[in-house]
Formats: C-alpha cells, structure tokens, sequence
C-alpha cells in the first residue's frame, strides 16, 4: 500500500510564515506589553520564486510574467536566493499596521550593520566635522543615512560630550528618525545629571528614549519605551578598550535574559588609530516593536559618542 502523500503547501504561505532566530529567544509576554507588537507584520501575497524558504530579514520576490517587479528603475525588490546581492537600497515593506512612516524597514530585520563615514579634513587637520553614518542590513543593502546636526563651535568646545540633533533619512531624503541628545554629565561622580537621548518618529513625536543609569564600574543604560517605562537594559564592559577585538555591550530583558547586544567592531589598524570612524553591529529579536528598535538604534549612536569618538579614546586603543 502506497504511503500517503503529505499535504502540499502554498508557496505563498510558505513566504510569509513569520522567520525564526535560535541566536536569541522570544520574550514572551502578553499583548498589552508594549515590548511586542500587538500584531504580527502582515505583507501583501506575491507570487513567489521557487526554492526554499527566506531566510529571517528576506522580503518575497514580487515578479510578473518570470521577471521581478522593479521597485525603481533598474532596482529589483529583492535578489533571488542564490543569485548576486543587491547592494542598493533596501526595498520597504508593505501593509505594516501600526507602524511609524518610516519604521517599516525595521519589521524584516533582526540586524543591522552602522558604518561611520571618514572625513579626510577631520583625519589630517584634527578639526572635528560633522558625523555622518551608512545603516545597512546584513546583505549590504542601505537602510538609512544618519548625519549629525550641529555647529562648528559645538563640536570644537564640547567635543564628543557634545549636544547633538541627529536627523535619519530614508532613500527618498524623508526624515524618519529623529535624535536628541543634551548637554548633560557622564561620569559617575554627577549621578543625578547623566546622559539621556531621546528618539522620535516622525520627528516631535517622542517613541523612546535612552537613559543613562549609575553605575561605578561598567556603563549601564535603559531602553525606555513612550511611556517612560524600562522594557530593556544595555550593559557595557568594564573596559571599553580592545585592541584588535569587538567591544561589546549586551541588550537584556527585564528577567536578565539576553536578548540582543551592540558591538564596537574592529575597522582595522589604520582607521582605528588615524581616524574616529567606527563601525557598529546591532541584534535584536525579530519580533521586537519596531519603536524599541528605533531606540536601541537611537542608543548606538549614545554609545559611539560616549565611549568611541574622542582622540583620547582612540589613542587608548593604541
């Protein structure tokens, strides 16, 4: 007798079953926490490639008549498993509810990479310009171009202590991330003045903010969600300083399970010790509210300010 034949899936629903990441568990809570998102992500059907499943942070590859549906001219949606990378920018998906403009990027990763750009002018004179950042995913596609928003004096004076406005762009120049941070105290002898930054989306709409917490050995921050309430916690190294290595700061829940984490990568010999560019890794759950991401982003930025971007950090390192 002939074994019975398995029940065949739609390739359709195969593409949006939600992904899974073992590399860090699913905070389960109910949904009323506003660390999860009352709803899972829910994208149009498209007629899918044929192949296995996609990877976590892969969109489905819309395609008409055999050929994929241009996003922009000469940009497809999204590469073909098995085929060469798109390097552009990373198409947006679609028919996300409840989710800033903007932040629909967020929804279909679990990584991002943060590379700074170097200033010629900053490397050779010493004069301190303005900071400018390239946010990708994992497969090299842009996600958002970050600059900073402050004046020359500021930058002289205050130097990496400085106050700051950081405005994210998406690919059409639209600001969808907005960064504040005061003049404020970071050392642990001024406990009740110490860093706090504040993110929004769209910008004058506060989704979260970054506050620094006293610690005496090792730097400690809060991810707080808009209603002023701690839904994650980073924690930093004793020591920021590794020479040829990563630098990490761990991301965990309320109950100390680690969830995500920040690192400090190594750009190399060069660009380590002639320069204050940096290059940033972030990780978080896949299932995260896109507003926290927003503000663990928001908290990467905080960190490489702090512990990354003075000269005598980076002669430390030497």
């Amino acid at each position: 007798m002939a074994a019975p034949t398995p029940e065949k899936v739609p390739v359709e629903q195969m593409g949006q079953q939600p992904p899974t990441n073992p590399l860090y568990p699913t905070i389960t809570q109910d949904a009323a926490n506003p660390l999860l998102p009352q709803a899972a992500p829910v994208y149009p059907a498209v007629q899918m490639a044929t192949g296995p499943p996609p990877p976590p942070g892969y969109m489905p590859v819309p395609q008409m008549n055999g050929m994929p549906i241009m996003t922009q001219p000469g940009m497809p949606m999204q590469p073909v498993l098995g085929q060469q990378q798109v390097t552009g920018w990373m198409p947006m998906p679609q028919g996300i509810p409840n989710c800033p403009p903007g932040l629909e990027y967020l929804t279909a990763v679990d990584q991002l990479l943060v590379h700074q750009e170097v200033e010629l002018l900053e490397a050779f004179t010493g004069f301190e310009t303005a900071n400018k950042y390239t946010v990708k995913n994992t497969f090299g596609q842009k996600v958002y171009w970050a600059v900073e928003d402050t004046g020359c004096c500021n930058r002289m004076c205050c130097g990496p202590d400085r106050p700051f406005e950081i405005k994210i762009l998406d690919n059409y120049q639209n600001e969808v991330l907005h960064l504040h941070r005061d003049l404020r105290c970071k050392s642990c002898c001024f406990p009740c003045c110490l860093q706090k930054l504040e993110v929004s989306a769209p910008p004058g709409n506060v989704i979260g903010t970054v506050v620094q917490k006293w610690s005496l050995c090792r730097p400690v921050f809060d991810i707080r969600d808009r209603n002023d309430e701690t839904v994650l916690t980073i924690r930093g190294p004793v020591c920021q300083c590794s020479p040829c290595g990563d630098v990490k700061f761990g991301v965990f829940s309320k109950d100390g399970t680690e969830v995500g984490k920040v690192t400090k990568q190594w750009g190399g010999f060069v660009q380590e010790h002639f320069t204050d560019a940096d290059n940033f890794g972030i990780n978080f759950p896949m299932d995260l509210d896109v507003r926290v991401k927003a503000t663990m982003l928001g908290a990467l930025f905080l960190i490489d300010y702090m512990y990354f971007e003075s000269s005598q950090n980076k002669k430390a390192r030497r």
